[in-house]
């Protein structure tokens, strides 16, 4: 028996990979965008600090553009460093 397949639609999902569910500056789901993006994947990626939290990019450099003294997480307020 030989089957003939005519047409095919691929279908796929992605998530990202965090400690946390959320955002903890803008509380948008991860699965989502931050407030300035419009749709979620590459344009809005999610960054860790060397504290473990995660944001998305978008909202953690606004956090930091906007605090004029130190560049603190804002979660436990340890001194931010971007984890590599």
């Amino acid at each position: 028996m030989k089957v003939k397949i005519k047409s095919w639609t691929a279908v796929g999902t992605w998530e990202w990979v965090s400690n946390d569910d959320t955002c903890g500056i803008c509380r948008m789901s991860f699965e989502a965008c931050c407030p300035d993006c419009r749709t979620p994947g590459d344009d809005c990626p999610l960054v860790w600090g060397e504290c473990t939290h995660c944001f998305h990019i978008h909202c953690i450099v606004k956090w930091l553009q906007s605090s004029q003294q130190q560049q603190l997480c804002p979660m436990c307020r340890q001194e931010w460093k971007f984890k590599e």
